[in-house]
């Protein structure tokens, strides 16, 4: 069915924003994995329709789920702020494949030291990437200030890793897993306060109700900063604490036992030949 602008907005929420189901929902549709794979053609063709229903103006025969589905392509690839494409590892909806994918390296490879700095760098080299894409655009941060950034993020990862993993070797086997979520955690409460440190200095933007704005806050600044490293650092909470605990019990059953003795003997007989 053909939509009728006169009573659509592309721009309304289509859940409840006062309501914390009505954000979850939106947040899920907006961080969506699969819009990852979109090709460019298609998020261009998405751009475009959202830009023709904010003028008034669609092709002829263009459905109410058509402009939903352009909408959600938009919100999920294109920079809120600037409009400007965001590069694919650095979009939200990438965090659930990319973050999965390097979250298994570091707790998988974390006994020995080259495994420890390559995987903390990979995973900090990434947390860059994802917080310069979503960046305030309307605070921007030089190249430098990007660079001091990554630098102290990347060092403190890679300090407390490799100090928590000297420190742990004679404690218990679990004690060792849980080193890759300590180090993500502290790199956290450094790199993403330093990224945005234009926000801390200057403020942020604080409007009304009808986008009018009423000035600019540091205090707001602080906060919005604040919640979010908390979020990133509960975020990865789930998968760096409670995987470890399941992985340490698993081992100890039988049938693990053998599948490892196995493995490990298949791996001597093929070194020997």
């Amino acid at each position: 069915m053909e939509v009728d602008l006169s009573t659509f907005n592309i721009d309304t929420p289509r859940w409840d924003q006062s309501t914390f189901m009505g954000r979850l929902k939106h947040f899920f549709n907006i961080t969506d994995p699969r819009t990852a794979l979109v090709s460019e053609g298609t998020l261009d063709w998405a751009k475009i329709m959202v830009e023709s229903s904010r003028h008034g103006a669609v092709p002829p025969g263009t459905s109410q789920d058509q402009l939903l589905y352009a909408k959600k392509l938009y919100d999920s690839a294109f920079h809120p702020d600037t409009g400007e494409k965001m590069n694919m590892i650095g979009r939200m909806s990438f965090q659930v494949p990319g973050g999965m994918a390097i979250t298994g390296c570091m707790l998988q490879f974390y006994r020995t030291v080259p495994a420890v700095v390559f995987w903390q760098w990979v995973n900090q080299s990434f947390n860059a990437l994802v917080n310069y894409t979503n960046r305030n655009a309307a605070s921007p941060i030089s190249v430098r200030q990007i660079a001091v950034s990554y630098f102290s993020a990347t060092t403190t990862a890679l300090a407390t890793a490799l100090g928590l993993n000297m420190y742990t070797k004679k404690a218990p086997p679990l004690l060792a897993r849980w080193v890759p979520f300590a180090a993500v955690a502290a790199a956290n409460c450094v790199n993403i306060p330093m990224m945005r440190q234009q926000e801390l200095i200057h403020g942020i933007s604080v409007t009304d109700r009808n986008s009018q704005e009423l000035g600019r806050s540091r205090k707001a600044a602080v906060i919005g900063i604040s919640q979010v490293v908390i979020s990133r650092i509960t975020m990865a909470a789930p998968g760096m604490i409670l995987l470890p605990i399941l992985m340490e019990r698993l081992e100890k059953l039988a049938f693990m036992k053998s599948g490892l003795h196995g493995t490990c003997g298949l791996f001597h007989l093929s070194t020997e030949m």
